[in-house]
């Protein structure tokens, strides 16, 4: 009977602030002044943030469908607490975000301009939650499909106006913040032009790929401040130490062009591995370890309307998540987060044929399929309205400890609040 009454009571608050709460499976929705109280907020000692660049709603959908049919569920969805962001930017010329803008939202609780890393909208440097992390001992790790130095991973590791000083980026990794383990693409901007690294200036699938770095080999830089250096995927099965530097591509590890055109998702080393290495080199630190982990691809082969490329990068996310959520069912002190910084494509998942209202199916932008449904004998299509970024909210999945925290609907600058008090245990600013 108690039962009974506080949740009518819940729910009748969350009605009067005009939400509508549901509760589906496992999956809880509540007002957002809810999380404001920071009484009885645990202490994590873990967080694992997983980012699915450009990953909307629709995507998650196709994703699931094509992976576990009409009844089943991906790992990133199987998770009991649920929200929904919010994610403009502050950009005076377009409130639409870009990934740098929101992952500074996301990673300092401040909103900024399109380009921003980690700086306000008057180009001062904002403190992330990384950096917190560090600060408090904690282990710090940075994986990307993406180049290390690209704008999700920049923006939690390092401080810039301008998203494209790539090679800045990577020099305030090692020599400030520090980061622990940085795992993926983008080799070019740690060597000088001129002087390639281990993999080649202007290879086939790629010829406008070259070094480009400003500042200097900070590949050689790295090794004197402890970094393990690896390039391959045997490299990092055997990497040992604490610190641990891997460039596994000239720039992202893909190919993306529109569908049919070469493109090519095959990373050198999957996500998932990745992120199974990241995890057993910080969980070494005894005061735990704050983790991000980016799926560039789903937005970048949803930026050239890709279906299939788009639902097999997902597929790669959704595999490492399962890595990570076997890590914090043996770890209880680690919560685990599935996001995005925006959506891309305009997406929408809808029965094949019939009239493509996005145009004839000659543009880019229009009806992509059919795609099969697993364990069914059904299909779906996908039909992309636009090739660039929108304003639709985002959902976001979690467990662990302090993971019902992040229920509701809120802008995008509150999940770096809500890991400052469940990290910290700090109150709300």
């Amino acid at each position: 009977m108690f039962r009974m009454k506080r949740r009518t009571a819940l729910l009748m608050a969350g009605l009067s602030a005009g939400l509508t709460l549901y509760a589906a499976g496992q999956q809880t929705w509540a007002a957002p002044d809810q999380l404001d109280k920071p009484a009885g907020s645990p202490t994590v000692k873990n967080v694992i943030l997983f980012v699915g660049d450009g990953m909307g709603t629709a995507h998650r959908d196709a994703i699931r469908l094509a992976t576990k049919g009409i009844t089943g569920e991906l790992e990133m969805d199987n998770m009991p607490y649920s929200g929904l962001i919010h994610t403009n930017s502050a950009d005076p010329k377009s409130f639409i975000t870009d990934s740098a803008a929101a992952a500074t939202a996301i990673a300092t609780g401040v909103k900024t301009y399109n380009g921003a890393i980690a700086v306000d909208l008057q180009g001062k440097p904002v403190e992330t939650i990384l950096e917190q992390a560090k600060k408090a001992g904690k282990a710090t790790g940075l994986v990307t499909t993406s180049q290390v130095t690209d704008a999700t991973p920049a923006a939690f590791g390092a401080h810039t106006a301008k998203r494209s000083a790539q090679s800045d980026i990577a020099k305030q990794y090692i020599e400030q913040t520090k980061v622990d383990v940085i795992l993926g693409g983008g080799e070019d901007y740690w060597y000088p032009a001129g002087q390639p690294g281990y993999y080649p200036d202007h290879p086939a699938e790629d010829p406008e790929e070259e070094s480009k770095g400003t500042q200097g080999n900070l590949v050689e830089r790295a090794k004197q401040l402890g970094y393990t250096y690896v390039r391959t995927a045997d490299e990092l099965k055997q990497a040992a130490g604490h610190k641990l530097l891997g460039l596994f591509a000239n720039e992202e590890m893909f190919q993306q062009r529109p569908e049919g055109e070469g493109d090519v998702y095959n990373p050198a080393v999957p996500l998932p591995d990745m992120t199974k290495k990241a995890l057993d080199v910080l969980s070494q630190n005894k005061k735990g370890f704050f983790l991000v982990v980016e799926e560039e691809a789903i937005d970048e082969m949803s930026h050239e309307n890709n279906g299939p490329l788009m639902i097999k990068a997902g597929q790669q996310l959704d595999e490492a998540v399962a890595v990570a959520k076997q890590y914090a069912k043996r770890h209880r002190d680690t919560l685990v987060l599935v996001l995005a910084d925006h959506e891309c494509g305009g997406l929408t998942v809808e029965t094949p044929g019939g009239t493509d209202e996005s145009g004839d199916g000659k543009t880019i932008s229009g009806e992509d399929g059919p795609f099969s449904i697993a364990h069914s004998s059904q299909t779906f299509a996908l039909d992309w309205t636009t090739t660039g970024h929108t304003a639709a909210d985002v959902p976001l999945t979690a467990m662990g400890p302090g993971a019902e925290r992040f229920v509701g609907v809120y802008e995008n600058t509150r999940i770096h609040d809500i890991l400052e008090q469940v990290l910290f245990a700090k109150t709300r600013r």
